[in-house]
């Protein structure tokens, strides 16, 4: 294979300035808010056992069916790529026994491997953030979950953003509501899609995710689950309803949010937006009380929600969000061989004593070269070393951005550095 012919594989992407730049920027907003909120980070395996996910997220799940990254080691032992985070995460807590210390508040960032059809958002690697809250059964464990989703996207001002909030019932009542949907669906399954027919059997709520032109009129005239919902599920709901309105987040009742994933149960909850074009989920979410009692956890309820990244900062670029292009840091310029070695072991101190970063070009080039690379590396100062300054045994501090200089003697290099705390770089 020549070098030609080596290119990232389909389906993922590489990220480099000033793309990397934005990543970061959001990691480092993501990691403050989730802090705010008292979550901690957990990172687990790229991999896990493929029986994880089948016991977890549901063997006859899309996810599990048809997009998993499955393969056997040298072992014989069958492990699978993550294809979502949240039963990872409960493997994790039972394996470490955290529950032991009560109730747990836990957040990630990183890859996901789904093999799917690459399209404008999604990937075969793409990253999540999201939040796992266990230990709380009430609505107000739904409604903190709900409002740091919302804080961020709110956050960013993406202003057409929209809470669909929907209810799936318990073991009590889901059995009703999946006999009238399959009553509901049954006399139509000709015209279907195959799909339909296939799911109709055996979980008929997955229909209500289908979004095959043939399948949509009959899924706008099926039964809402709020009509079904035992007392219990019902009060809880109410209860979600009235915390957010507390809160002050508006919501709509979507009784086509349904979630994915088999281990979802009572609220469920999708944030969308249209600044992609059609609506398109920014994130997603809901309770899954049953998950850890059935990877042979106890019982702890849980509520927590996932954000795909890509597709958040496709949002933000649609929607005009800049980063801001604030100017920040030092370019050190040494015009010449004896320029730049005297000017090495200063930017070696002032890395030392900034936090803000400090750019150095080692090559001959003429000073405006060096200048047009500061500009591009948003620098607030220049410190230009050259023949004359050497002579004059002084440094020239420029502002970059209100094109000003300043001589200081070449010994001054915490001085340069108390100068350049003081203007904030």
């Amino acid at each position: 294979m020549t070098s030609e012919n080596l290119s990232a594989p389909r389906g993922t992407s590489d990220f480099f300035p000033p793309e990397s730049g934005r990543w970061n920027e959001l990691e480092a907003r993501i990691h403050a808010l989730a802090a705010r909120y008292g979550y901690g980070e957990i990172r687990t395996p790229l991999f896990e056992a493929t029986e994880l996910f089948v016991r977890g997220v549901g063997a006859q799940t899309d996810i599990v069916e048809k997009e998993m990254y499955t393969f056997t080691d040298r072992g014989g032992r069958s492990l699978t790529l993550r294809p979502e985070w949240t039963a990872p995460v409960v493997r994790a807590v039972l394996e470490h026994h955290l529950f032991t210390a009560g109730p747990l508040r836990l957040y990630y960032i990183g890859p996901i491997f789904r093999y799917e059809r690459p399209q404008k958002g999604r990937y075969r690697q793409s990253h999540q953030f999201g939040v796992e809250c266990f230990g709380f059964a009430g609505p107000e464990a739904d409604l903190e979950v709900i409002s740091l989703a919302w804080e961020l996207v709110q956050g960013y001002g993406i202003t057409d953003a929209v809470l669909n909030l929907n209810s799936l019932g318990d073991e009590q009542c889901r059995p009703r509501y999946r006999e009238a949907l399959t009553a509901h669906f049954q006399p139509h399954l000709d015209a279907m899609s195959e799909d339909a027919r296939r799911r109709v059997g055996r979980n008929p709520l997955r229909l209500l995710d289908s979004k095959d032109p043939a399948d949509v009129p009959y899924i706008e005239s099926a039964p809402s689950f709020e009509s079904f919902l035992c007392p219990a599920c019902r009060e809880h709901f109410e209860g979600v309803k009235a915390y957010l309105g507390l809160a002050q987040i508006p919501f709509t009742v979507n009784p086509r949010i349904v979630r994915g994933l088999d281990y979802y149960g009572r609220t469920v909850f999708e944030i969308t937006s249209s600044v992609l074009g059609a609506q398109s989920s920014v994130c997603g979410g809901g309770r899954y009380d049953g998950l850890v009692r059935s990877l042979g956890g106890p019982d702890v309820p849980a509520v927590g929600f996932a954000l795909g990244m890509e597709r958040f900062l496709m949002m933000l670029a649609a929607s005009g969000y800049a980063q801001p292009a604030t100017r920040r840091g030092v370019q050190a310029i040494g015009l010449g061989a004896q320029a730049r070695t005297v000017l090495t072991p200063i930017v070696a101190e002032l890395r030392r004593l900034l936090d803000a970063p400090t750019f150095v070009d080692y090559n001959d080039r003429k000073l405006l070269a060096h200048l047009k690379t500061a500009d591009r590396n948003r620098a607030r100062y220049a410190l230009i070393l050259g023949t004359d300054e050497l002579a004059a045994g002084e440094l020239v501090l420029r502002d970059l951005e209100h094109r000003s200089d300043r001589r200081l003697p070449l010994d001054a290099t915490r001085v340069v550095a108390e100068l350049l705390v003081e203007a904030g770089t």
